[in-house]
């Protein structure tokens, strides 16, 4: 029995007892009370049950004003519209005013992007449609969205002493961001990136990393009095391993939630999972670091079971139009992805992580920041660029215009 199809039945069965004990209701379902247990948790998070010791009832209001006034009411749709309220109003009041902060280490790159009809062939040569010159990196595009989605942000990063230097300071003036760190060198150049992106959003990109691999032992340390008044630091894979496992030990030290977005995939990454609280790959990405091939959701159970092994503690597998499956050591959610008409799927996985982690550091808990990630990367995508973000107030909105449930799977 599916659990909406097992939570109907103890509405029904409550509406009939007005009120009824776990171990009744687990003989009548055929489950464990444990089951009942959580089936019950969920109800009443959703305004529909009230716990008792050793078991629970409807709520008042329900029973004089909407079971009892009609006998064929929907029960299923009753519980969804209750959950999804819940879900979206408990998010929006409670992270109105709330500000955390992100320190945000990672890579800024100059995006070279090419709108083409199709991707080229194997040495075909294409006319681009449009070529435009603009700021990127995983680092840099998850740090304006984190600030975008509301927290305060500190990022750090490295550029080269060439022609994108100014290019990379006057972008990041501007961003709105509370602080940043510029290392410089000048022993290699500006990381960048070329991008084709075809007709329907889709893209690939070829990446070369320049300064973003020349970060010091030293200029790590550096971050020390940003990560301690932080409350997330958000992490991804483009930056030299020495740096990233040192800053990822120095916030683990401090007590700092460490996110790893594990982008681009290296076998290195197994070195760094036992000091993070969350990884975020993308399907591929947890593919190549559990074995398991991920397709759907059942597949990607899997593998987010294998990835917490290795020592993270929560697990986000993010799956595109699918959605995203969050893995906290004990339980599955689904986190359904939020409508939306592509334009550039780019920077989607950078507006997921960047809203993540600032949702995160306001507080919020782990599945009502993954809810917000996806609705802030679903207006992500009908954006042109990877480095433009939309703002919170338009995050909300969308998650009221477009209800959604998460579902424990």
């Amino acid at each position: 029995m599916y659990k909406e199809q097992r939570q109907e039945k103890i509405i029904r069965l409550l509406r009939h007892q007005g009120q009824a004990s776990v171990s009744f209701l687990a003989s009548q379902l055929e489950v464990t009370k444990e089951t009942i247990r959580t089936d019950l948790s969920q109800l009443q998070c959703d305004g529909l049950v009230v716990r008792h010791h050793g078991g629970a009832s409807l709520k008042r209001h329900l029973m004089q004003n909407e079971l009892l006034q009609d006998k064929h009411l929907d029960i299923s749709h009753l519980i969804q519209t209750h959950h999804r309220a819940h879900v979206m109003d408990s998010y929006i009041r409670s992270a109105k005013d709330a500000v955390g902060k992100v320190c945000v280490f990672g890579s800024f790159n100059v995006d070279i992007v090419a709108k083409v009809a199709r991707f080229p062939k194997n040495g075909e040569t294409l006319v681009a449609k449009e070529t435009t010159l603009g700021p990127g990196g995983k680092g840099a595009n998850q740090a304006l969205a984190a600030h975008s989605a509301g927290a305060r942000v500190h990022f750090a990063t490295k550029v080269g002493k060439d022609h994108f230097n100014q290019f990379a300071k006057k972008h990041l003036d501007s961003s709105g961001m509370e602080s940043f760190s510029i290392y410089e060198t000048d022993e290699t150049t500006t990381g960048s990136a070329v991008i084709y992106v075809n007709e329907v959003g889709e893209n690939f990109i070829a990446i070369c990393p320049g300064a973003n691999q020349w970060v010091t032992n030293e200029e790590v340390a550096e971050l020390i009095p940003y990560l301690t008044e932080s409350n997330v630091l958000l992490v991804q894979m483009e930056n030299n391993f020495e740096a990233i496992e040192g800053v990822i030990k120095l916030a683990k030290g401090l007590n700092v939630k460490v996110i790893l977005n594990p982008a681009p995939y290296s076998p290195d990454v197994d070195r760094f999972i036992p000091y993070v609280y969350l990884l975020t790959p993308n399907e591929t990405e947890a593919s190549q670091i559990s074995g398991v091939e991920v397709t759907d959701v059942e597949s990607a159970k899997q593998a987010a079971q294998i990835i917490h092994q290795k020592g993270a503690q929560s697990v986000i597998i993010t799956m595109g139009k699918q959605g995203a499956l969050l893995f906290e050591g004990s339980q599955f959610f689904h986190i359904p992805s939020y409508n939306a008409v592509a334009v550039d799927t780019t920077g989607a996985g950078d507006a997921f992580n960047g809203a993540l982690a600032a949702s995160l550091a306001k507080g919020q808990n782990m599945t009502q920041s993954a809810l917000y990630a996806s609705a802030f990367a679903s207006l992500a995508v009908e954006r042109e660029g990877a480095a433009n973000m939309p703002n919170k107030t338009l995050v909300e909105a969308r998650m009221l215009q477009q209800p959604v449930s998460i579902v424990m799977v």
